[in-house]
């Protein structure tokens, strides 16, 4: 708080960037334009502003009585939601002979721009005035030099007692730094972490990323920092459940339960005969694209959010979808191509621990890992504003391998590579981008074709009606669990609505 001495050294001074006198108490444009000025410190002096009230320009009090409701009136500028981020403000009433000071003490925000009623205001010496644009990209940039990502930023409520200290000299630090400055080096945990930008001294606490790494109880600062594994007994979340797991607490602990899970329990591998000398293994899925597209949900995650990484799988696929969309300069328009990192810090603990490498060639990787074992690329929704989800179908050699028993005692089918194709002109655009996908993937399912496309699955099996009945464009061809499309490019055969041949119409716009 304010001392009485200091107040009566600013009321001598003139009006400066710090300091605004006023002698009126009903002006509050004039009172929120000031407080949010000040909270703005646009010279970074990084030193409290003051409204003095009661005070005239040549410093002396103007006669004014405090009541308490002038003091209700001012405090209630800091809640009332015109004045964004909300700034941190006090109030002190202070008595002289010839009248009553009531002074606002306003500190430097450390989330600038502050905005009145959507407008940022700063001080220029003594003259108060609306920021022009160059001055707003400096108060931006300036609150990015604060805390420029979450898991950077420091966490006031946990303290040491937070911190698995051993787990962090034992398990990580060892990795982090090397041996030889280790060696014959005494410094404490929490220098090594502050070094490691692990604790921010100037709030005496640890990072967000301190407690992912290695707190005792993450969750208990961020409740979504887990991971949620489900199997699902059919192809939606409506089917019952025959297995889940939670996988909980730091990073040091759960990403190798993950590997170790990933190897065990999700990757199922098989020998299949090729020659009569040979025989090749043969997995639904490959353990390092599972791996590395699930590394990434965590690394890339938005952990301000409750929800967890969801890791579920289906008899046709696995799904994985994390909180937070694409960050920074990653883009719709650029993905895979163009990365950005909403937790570097968390990213560079991953990368020393060997679990990423943040070289940005990871999901192309990904995609010929997964090619290679005949599950196709992954699907993106790359699109979405608060998740980010990827879709892994089961490996069509597996399927194969699975189908030689099935159910419904139809043998698999081999589907053929549907032709190119050249849509009807009056086809409209959803149509022509499901047909598209058939094209890429005959087998592919009403879920599948539901990602790819962004829609509903209902609305998918509507879509599929029309380029059936309407467009005579397709036809199932087998069972509806090993059969396939195709896509008719002449007359067929028989239609699965039973047309016997393809309309004149399409078959010459085919």
């Amino acid at each position: 708080m304010t001392t009485r001495e200091e107040i009566v050294e600013l009321m001598k001074q003139p009006e400066t960037f710090r300091v605004e006198k006023s002698i009126s108490t009903t002006n509050m444009d004039k009172f929120c334009e000031a407080i949010c000025a000040f909270a703005n410190d646009l010279p970074d002096s990084r030193q409290n502003g003051y409204l003095l009230l009661g005070v005239t320009d040549d410093g002396k009090p103007s006669g004014l009585k405090v009541t308490d409701e002038l003091q209700k009136k001012i405090a209630s500028i800091r809640v009332d939601g015109n004045i964004l981020p909300m700034p941190v403000m006090s109030l002190q009433t202070f008595a002289f002979d010839e009248g009553e000071v009531l002074v606002v003490e306003v500190q430097p925000s450390i989330l600038p721009p502050v905005r009145y009623r959507g407008r940022t205001f700063v001080r220029i010496g003594p003259r108060k005035d609306l920021a022009t644009r160059e001055e707003e990209d400096i108060l931006a940039e300036r609150r990015g030099s604060h805390f420029p990502t979450m898991d950077n930023t420091p966490c006031p409520t946990a303290t040491m007692e937070d911190i698995d200290e051993e787990l962090f000299k034992e398990h990580f630090l060892p990795k982090a730094v090397a041996p030889e400055l280790l060696d014959g080096n005494f410094r404490s945990v929490k220098d090594w972490m502050v070094s490691l930008r692990l604790y921010n001294r100037h709030y005496d606490c640890p990072t967000n990323a301190a407690l992912l790494l290695v707190g005792k109880d993450p969750r208990q600062f961020m409740p979504g920092a887990y991971v949620q594994y489900v199997s699902w007994s059919g192809m939606d979340n409506a089917s019952q459940i025959l297995n889940q797991r939670i996988f909980e607490g730091n990073l040091c602990t759960l990403l190798p339960q993950l590997d170790t899970f990933i190897d065990m329990a999700i990757v199922q591998k098989r020998p299949r005969p090729v020659s009569a000398l040979r025989e090749e293994v043969i997995c639904n899925y490959p353990k390092w694209a599972i791996r590395e597209l699930l590394m990434n949900a965590i690394m890339h995650r938005d952990y301000n959010g409750n929800a967890p990484v969801r890791f579920y799988q289906y008899p046709n696929r696995i799904e994985i979808v994390n909180h937070g969309g694409l960050y920074g300069k990653a883009r719709p328009e650029n993905f895979p191509t163009v990365n950005d990192y909403r937790n570097p810090a968390v990213a560079d603990a991953m990368r020393i621990l060997g679990y990423v490498n943040m070289l940005n060639h990871g999901i192309p990787e990904v995609q010929r890992e997964l090619l290679a074992n005949g599950n196709g690329e992954a699907a993106f929704s790359i699109d979405r504003i608060t998740t980010f989800e990827t879709r892994i179908s089961l490996s069509q050699t597996w399927r194969k391998l699975e189908g030689n028993g099935t159910a419904d005692g139809n043998p698999p089918v081999n589907p053929p590579v549907n032709p190119p194709v050249n849509p009807p002109v009056n086809l409209p655009d959803n149509l022509r981008l499901v047909l598209v996908e058939i094209r890429r993937n005959p087998q592919i399912t009403y879920d599948e074709l539901a990602l790819a496309t962004n829609k509903h699955r209902d609305t998918i099996r509507g879509y599929m009606k029309r380029l059936r009945t309407e467009f005579h464009l397709i036809e199932r061809v087998g069972s509806d669990k090993n059969g396939y499309w195709r896509i008719l490019t002449g007359e067929a055969e028989g239609k699965a609505d039973g047309t016997e041949s393809m309309s004149k119409e399409a078959e010459d716009n085919l």
